[in-house]
């Protein structure tokens, strides 16, 4: 019962996570909010182009945990697991980042990501 709880969950996340990077490239002014908080404003393209890597990424993540959990075709125990060290990566970073805004936000919902995917990991 939990799988499924701990998956939807984290791929709500990724979602959420998603829409901010889709709107970063749109143009929204949240360049403080992301990669190291070196930009006020809009990312310039060069980090706008990240934002789109990164867009490929969060996706490639949370189709490894939508079938690790059974939601979608099967893939290899080992990309959940992948995911798993992705995300450890990135809660890290989030939580030694110099950037107080972004500490402040992302920090936390990489913690529940992280959480989450390691729930599907270890419980599937």
């Amino acid at each position: 019962m939990i799988i499924p709880i701990a998956a939807g969950l984290y791929i709500a996340l990724i979602l959420g996570v998603v829409a901010f990077h889709v709107a970063l490239i749109a143009g929204a002014p949240w360049g403080y909010l992301t990669q190291g908080g070196q930009h006020r404003g809009r990312l310039p393209l060069r980090n706008r182009v990240a934002a789109g890597v990164s867009i490929a990424l969060l996706l490639c993540m949370g189709a490894a945990i939508a079938s690790t959990a059974g939601f979608a075709p099967s893939a290899p125990a080992w990309i959940g697991w992948a995911t798993v060290g992705v995300q450890a990566l990135s809660t890290l970073a989030n939580w030694a980042t110099t950037s107080a805004p972004e500490r402040r936000l992302w920090a936390p919902i990489n913690t529940v990501m992280l959480a989450a995917a390691l729930c599907v990991v270890t419980q599937a």
